[in-house]
């Protein structure tokens, strides 16, 4: 069993940068493909990115490419995602989650997820 915690969300301006923060229990993250994804309300959960076990491959939804980087530190169990040039359209609550299939892996694919937090972009 993971569990996963979520921290680093907040209210910023249109253009500003934020770093979310996953930490985990319970298992090593180094066996899990690492994945952050987002709801905004009234829409569906969406992926955003993803990183494979040792961080060798990443993978990141056509809205954020450029903007956000996905990382991980295995030794400090923890994966990570900085935005930067935010925008009103990523107000959404993002979610790590923790998946033993591949970076290509489905939101349904995903075993393990965190509570949330909350990131609110103002224009």
């Amino acid at each position: 069993q993971v569990q996963l915690v979520e921290s680093g969300g907040g209210l910023v301006q249109a253009g500003d940068s934020l770093r979310l923060a996953c930490a985990a229990s319970g298992r090593t993250l180094s066996t899990y493909t690492m994945g952050w994804f987002r709801q905004a309300p009234g829409k569906e959960r969406e992926f955003v990115a993803a990183i494979s076990r040792s961080g060798e491959y990443t993978r990141y939804a056509d809205s954020v490419k450029g903007r956000f980087t996905i990382s991980r530190d295995n030794a400090k169990n923890t994966a990570n995602l900085q935005m930067n040039t935010l925008k009103p359209e990523d107000t959404a609550v993002y979610y790590c989650a923790a998946a033993v299939k591949s970076i290509w892996a489905q939101t349904i694919e995903y075993d393990y997820w965190g509570q949330g937090t909350q990131v609110t972009v103002s224009s």
